[in-house]
């Protein structure tokens, strides 16, 4: 950045530790525990000690190379001082783990809405960058097995299996900004504007999904120009703000022309042109 901007580069993990000391003041006193789901990448030592200063607890997807250790020993060994050691020894191969027929269970979750039954493995380990005690689940999928961590050695593998989940929510939501919405191809040249921009998508993309909640999916989908279309599924980010077009255009044309002694063919005509002007 020019250095007339004023701004000073940050990396990701530093950016992700400053959110979670915004948290910490909205919510943290007001809930018993706060759960973080994370990919990969925020799974490193600046995110996940700040979390754990903030007894936050983080679920994230764990490297399949990670450097896990056994855990240490619970008796002082004759004639040691000081401090118990924090992490073990041995140490432990993921590969190795899933690589190994015994061991795998079967385990009911929540994942997607729905009740599923997964093939999985779990285990208590220690990992410097948490800073001490995990918990890890392997768990089976078609395309191979996947290993998951929590910083909350209690929390049970069906918790951590349906936390993990919920983060593709989060993706789905980056998706929506991006292509519903738009969200970094506006052509601006001002950093502030840019950063306005977004601000703008994400809470265009807040306040429709606040207007939809509860309403139910004949609302939010119009597939009357489809027919054809009879696939079951959620309604989408698009559908959602094609329904709230429609809703404003119809209360606005009607506020204009009035409501009472239309005629059946006006009605028909003007639904027609609010379908045509959002595009539905």
């Amino acid at each position: 950045m020019p250095p007339e901007r004023g701004v000073t580069f940050r990396t990701k993990l530093e950016q992700a530790v400053e959110l979670l000391g915004w948290l910490k003041p909205w919510i943290l006193d007001d809930l018993p525990s706060v759960w973080l789901a994370v990919d990969g990448g925020y799974a490193k030592r600046p995110v996940l000690r700040q979390a754990r200063a903030q007894q936050v607890t983080v679920v994230g997807r764990l490297s399949k190379n990670a450097a896990l250790r056994t855990l240490p020993p619970a008796v002082r060994p004759q004639g040691k001082r000081g401090p118990m050691p924090t992490y073990g020894k041995g140490k432990i191969s993921l590969v190795k783990r899933a690589g190994q027929r015994r061991g795998w269970q079967q385990l009911r979750c929540r994942q997607y809405g729905q009740e599923r039954v997964k093939t999985i493995k779990t285990f208590l380990a220690t990992w410097r960058p948490a800073g001490g005690l995990i918990r890890v689940v392997l768990v089976q999928e078609p395309d191979g097995w996947h290993a998951f961590f929590c910083t909350d050695a209690q929390a049970s593998a069906a918790d951590v299996l349906s936390v993990a989940a919920d983060r593709n929510a989060l993706e789905q939501s980056f998706k929506n900004v991006k292509e519903v919405w738009g969200a970094g191809q506006q052509q601006l040249r001002n950093l502030q504007a840019n950063v306005g921009a977004f601000h703008m998508n994400l809470w265009m993309q807040t306040l429709v999904e606040a207007w939809a909640w509860q309403r139910v999916e004949d609302e939010l989908v119009d597939r009357s120009n489809a027919p054809w279309d009879h696939e079951p599924r959620r309604p989408s980010q698009a559908d959602k703000r094609k329904a709230l077009q429609r809703e404003i255009l119809k209360q606005e044309i009607q506020a204009v022309a009035g409501q009472a002694g239309q005629p059946r063919g006006f009605r028909q005509r003007l639904e027609s042109l609010v379908n045509l002007a959002v595009g539905g």
